[in-house]
């Protein structure tokens, strides 16, 4: 599986941005997909995961109600929503894919290189 994420930027407290994760390789929707994101100085941390297209979303509790995840299936491509947007929502944030899913990093065998989300208060 080959991950690119794209969208990500800067952006202003209570803004949005919407990143995107398209996928090519093994079967899409067999998958679990998520987002991680990583600040410096700080440990991978799970932000949301969405299994078999669509069937079952996660949320972390530091995004719950402001972040979006869904798929396109026809695309091959997982997205993240993300409203109202806090300078301690910047980060560099991972697409990952994986057969067991979960807010683990350890569910997910395929990652994307990143794109760096800029919050600015």
């Amino acid at each position: 599986v080959h991950l690119v994420e794209s969208g990500g930027g800067l952006g202003q407290a209570g803004g949005s941005l919407r990143l995107s994760c398209a996928a090519s390789g093994r079967t899409f929707g067999s998958r679990a997909m998520a987002w991680f994101r990583q600040a410096p100085g700080k440990e991978r941390e799970f932000v949301a995961s969405i299994f078999r297209n669509g069937d079952s979303t996660y949320y972390g509790d530091s995004v719950k109600g402001r972040f979006t995840i869904f798929v396109d299936g026809a695309k091959n491509t997982v997205y993240l929503q993300m409203n109202s947007l806090k300078p301690e929502d910047t980060a560099v944030y991972y697409c990952a894919s994986g057969p067991f899913g979960g807010t683990s990093k350890s569910g997910y065998d395929y990652w994307g290189q990143g794109t760096q989300v800029t919050v600015s208060s």
